[in-house]
């Protein structure tokens, strides 16, 4: 086998991968007839497609790039209790909100996106979507681009091509089947995404612990390191020593569940599926993936950093531990054509990881302003609404773009930030609007506003205080904007009575 092969074999790998979600996109273009198709499928996905296009759509390159790292440089702490609070989110998201979200959507006029759902269910003029649509782009647009900066920084490093040109098509690919399918192709690529990136982490795993020389051998060297395996200590790698790892600490870890009460991308796979019924199926099966793909990516950190101790692998230092994935596809692809186009799936899982998750953010930042923004002057359900919904997708492509064309910029910082101002501005909304009668548009508004404004507050001039004050911002937005909102609806007048019937039918489960 020549030195070329291996990279061959990846390459060819990667390209049957994004052959095959353009020809999604291609067949999912057939069932596109209106915007309420583009944007949410016409609400005819199946339990699996919705539980695991949901959950591909969250992970992000995170779960394949981030998390292993923080795993592989610090133990357990940090990316342990970040994974619990993740799970504990994703659980209570499904439990409590998936069904009454679907059930009020369909009620409120059938809203088709997050921001007309705050409209229709406030019967509020123009406000709350305006609002909440320009939160949406403020958001999403350098979200995308992160994801589409983590697609180039992939090819660029494994084929040594231009950063630019490699982030360029990867842009394509994920507009292009975007653009063609919609919310369809984005949820229907989503599962097949979930299911690539589930045998990477299962090969990446079993590879990973046979290079290391077993369990054993990779708790033995992780013991070795004060502080590695523990959940109240994390390891430090400068110092080689054992911090604390304090009870504020863990409760800001944990906030990262927070943000799935008002993730736009995650909450339109509620409000699409074809039957509330078959949420319970999708909630197992959401539920248990995301379990077990956490606990994998935590572990192949630890595992990796045995095959740095034994010399399999190069010592990774800062950032560069986030690669530990494509290190270890590398070193796989050395072992034959077999095992290389094994390595080729592993890399196609961390660009499906991202390509998953830029498609959905595209699509929701698109929506908020042909749909929300814009709205009937763009037309809705006939050919002129469609091809505004197409154009509106591809401008916000190109300007996330452009934004994605340094190749320094951050990728895993943008993702954080972004995670906290959706989690802070929408979630509280979202949980009163669903389940608090008594809430009102005026305190609907105020909760977004506080939550959006308390996260750049926090994260700027706060946070940087240090010591108790280092707190994930999301989870002091969070609580300021569920006070404002319950403050400010008991301070103005009760909502109408119109409004109070649709609640009571959203409660009920009755005239769906």
């Amino acid at each position: 086998m020549t030195m070329i092969t291996p990279k061959v074999c990846i390459l060819i790998a990667i390209v049957v991968y994004l052959a095959m979600v353009l020809y999604i996109g291609y067949r999912c273009s057939k069932q596109n007839k209106s915007t309420d198709d583009f944007y949410l499928g016409g609400r005819k996905l199946g339990p699996f497609v919705t539980a695991m296009s949901a959950e591909a759509s969250d992970m992000s390159s995170w779960l394949l790039m981030g998390l292993p790292g923080v795993a592989y440089l610090t133990g357990v702490a940090d990316a342990g209790w970040t994974a619990i609070g993740l799970a504990i989110g994703t659980y209570i998201n499904w439990l409590v909100v998936a069904r009454r979200l679907r059930r009020y959507s369909h009620i409120a006029n059938n809203s088709i996106t997050l921001p007309q759902f705050f409209k229709n269910r406030y019967h509020d003029k123009h406000a709350l979507l305006t609002i909440s649509a320009v939160i949406i782009v403020i958001f999403f647009i350098p979200y995308t681009a992160s994801g589409f900066a983590a697609c180039g920084k992939l090819f660029s490093s494994l084929f040594g091509v231009d950063y630019f040109a490699a982030m360029v098509v990867s842009a394509v690919v994920i507009v292009g089947y975007t653009m063609l399918g919609g919310f369809l192709a984005a949820s229907t690529t989503d599962f097949v995404q979930s299911i690539i990136m589930s045998v990477a982490l299962i090969v990446v795993l079993v590879f990973g612990v046979s290079v290391a020389g077993g369990f054993d051998a990779v708790l033995e060297n992780a013991k070795a390191l004060p502080g590695y395996l523990s959940f109240t200590q994390t390891y430090d790698p400068v110092t080689q020593t054992a911090g604390p790892y304090g009870t504020i600490t863990i409760f800001s870890m944990l906030a990262w569940g927070l943000g799935y009460f008002g993730m736009p991308h995650i909450l339109l796979r509620f409000m699409a599926i074809e039957d509330e019924k078959k949420l319970s199926l999708s909630r197992r099966v959401a539920s248990i993936w995301v379990v077990i793909s956490l606990t994998v990516g935590v572990a192949i950190g630890i595992i990796g950093y045995t095959m740095s101790k034994v010399g399999a692998l190069e010592v990774l230092e800062g950032s560069a531990s986030e690669t530990i994935i494509v290190k270890i596809a590398d070193l796989l692809s050395q072992n034959g054509i077999i095992p290389a186009l094994l390595a080729g799936l592993i890399l196609a899982g961390i660009l499906a990881s991202t390509m998953s998750t830029a498609d959905s953010q595209l699509l929701a930042a698109s929506s908020a302003v042909s749909s929300d923004l814009l709205g009937e002057r763009l037309g809705k359900n006939d050919k002129s609404g469609m091809l505004a919904a197409r154009i509106t997708l591809l401008v916000i492509a190109v300007i996330g773009i452009f934004l994605a064309r340094d190749p320094d910029s951050s990728v895993f910082g943008i993702v954080s930030f972004a995670w906290a101002g959706f989690g802070a501005s929408f979630g509280p909304v979202v949980l009163t609007a669903l389940f608090w009668k008594r809430s009102n548009k005026y305190g609907a508004l105020a909760g977004m506003v506080a939550g959006g404004v308390m996260i750049f507050v926090w994260k700027y001039l706060v946070r940087p205080l240090g010591g108790a004050w280092n707190i994930y911002e999301l989870l002091p937005a969070f609580l300021v904007a569920l006070a404002a909102i319950i403050v400010v609806s008991l301070l103005t007048p009760a909502p109408e009575k119109s409004i109070l019937e649709e609640f009571e039918r959203a409660r009920s489960g009755k005239q769906v």
